[in-house]
């Protein structure tokens, strides 16, 4: 209650003790993080789709998750999908009073043909926006997974869904502020099911980035070090196979480890549903 009163680095140290916080609450839900994963999981690797829907910072936040992912992972951008209430526009100008519509909710996965097949995972810090409850109810009618994602205990959106997170991160810095502590806990989750998901699609070897979209130079050198690390190979023969690759990594870092053409590499990691250590291990069998 002092915030205001204070000097600006006390101001700052009194937001860092609340942020403090937030990890550890996220470390509590773990568990449920762990089934909206899963959910995740099976629907990508059945043919459909991760789709976060939010309003305001939420939406904001499954949006951000969600384009960070094709660059990172090259993976399609109909696979990890972003909705914000009020569309696209509402990203950078405020449209905070579509969150009391149910219907738009609704509306917004009807507009990309929602199925059975996706997992919708609904964010609203308070637990109890329209806008969510709409699509929720709506995604369960068609037989979609759904998580909610909450910062209160018993929340609303909860009732409706088949994996309810409920990350109690306490009283905002400043009050009601939910762009704070709610929003930077709904960020590590986001990015934890969406990274755990892309790991075990085989898009990770080691903790590297072996699916990276090369897409400038800064991209084409970590790509380059990448193959470098994992196989200890030179600098030029690194750059040289991955062009041979049509720039994937993973390719490249096959042809390296078997010692094969770039069309026997791409063989082996389709036989494998795209994991390096078991294109490597069937190469050998």
């Amino acid at each position: 209650m002092e915030i205001s009163q204070v000097d600006p680095l006390t101001m700052l140290e009194m937001i860092n003790q609340e942020d403090l916080k937030v990890a550890e609450a996220v470390h509590c839900v773990l568990p449920h993080v762990k089934i909206a994963s899963d959910f995740a999981y099976e629907s990508i690797t059945n043919g459909g789709r991760l789709i976060y829907l939010g309003a305001g910072t939420s939406g904001r936040i499954g949006v951000m998750d969600a384009v960070e992912c094709p660059p990172t992972y090259s993976v399609s951008p109909d696979v990890i999908v972003g909705i914000m209430a009020g569309g696209d526009n509402a990203f950078s100008h405020a449209a905070e009073d579509v969150e009391d519509s149910k219907e738009a909710g609704k509306q917004d996965l009807e507009h990309i043909q929602l199925t059975s097949k996706d997992t919708v995972v609904g964010i609203a810090a308070s637990g109890r926006t329209p806008y969510i409850l709409g699509a929720l109810s709506y995604a369960t009618s068609i037989g979609a997974k759904t998580v909610a994602l909450s910062c209160n205990e018993k929340a609303e959106i909860s009732q409706l869904a088949d994996c309810a997170i409920e990350v109690v991160v306490g009283p905002e810095a400043i009050t009601g502020s939910t762009r704070m502590k709610a929003a930077t806990a709904h960020k590590m989750i986001l990015n934890m099911i969406s990274t755990t998901v892309m790991i075990r699609q085989g898009k990770v070897y080691e903790n590297l980035m072996v699916d990276v979209k090369v897409s400038n130079h800064k991209l084409k050198e970590r790509a380059i070090s990448i193959i470098q690390h994992v196989t200890n190979t030179s600098y030029e023969h690194a750059t040289e196979t991955l062009e041979a690759a049509d720039l994937e990594v993973k390719t490249a870092i096959v042809m390296l480890q078997t010692n094969t053409d770039k069309k026997t590499a791409k063989d082996l990691l389709n036989q494998t549903n795209g994991h390096i250590n078991k294109a490597i291990l069937h190469d050998q069998s």
